[in-house]
């Protein structure tokens, strides 16, 4: 039996359980994620859609990317916290994209790759090892 991870926005009015581990590990560097997370990057797990549990209510703002692509950002609307992204490849590939920082055991959630590398902040000292994508 796949192991489950949960976690949650900051107010604690969104609740959500996950598979565990991940299909994979992403750190997104592109402006808007700089923006929407207020922060160097954005760093995003790759779940399953079909194994995410939910409890409470999102608000999603319509984002269009750098890449040119449409695409949801799924935040509390009460206290702001970002808890998904969704595509409309996400959506054909059946995953969700999950912010890594709303679980409550961030362990193994370490990027793998580093996306929009080229929007990076110059401070971001990037981990050995780890695959950089200037763009995507």
């Amino acid at each position: 039996m796949a192991e489950q991870r949960e976690g949650g926005c900051l107010c604690g009015a969104v609740r959500y359980t996950v598979p565990w581990p991940p299909l994979g590990v992403i750190a997104c560097h592109c402006s808007h994620c700089q923006k929407q997370s207020g922060s160097a990057l954005s760093t995003i797990a790759v779940v399953p859609r079909a194994g995410v549990q939910l409890c409470g209510t999102l608000t999603t703002y319509r984002d269009t990317g750098e890449s040119g692509t449409a695409f949801s950002r799924l935040f509390c609307g009460t206290c702001g916290s970002p808890v998904l992204t969704d595509i409309p490849g996400a959506q054909h590939e059946a995953v969700l994209y999950l912010k890594t920082g709303t679980l409550d055991d961030t362990s193994g959630a370490d990027p793998a790759t580093h996306i929009w590398t080229e929007s990076a902040q110059g401070w971001f000292p990037f981990p050995d090892g780890v695959i950089k994508v200037p763009r995507q």
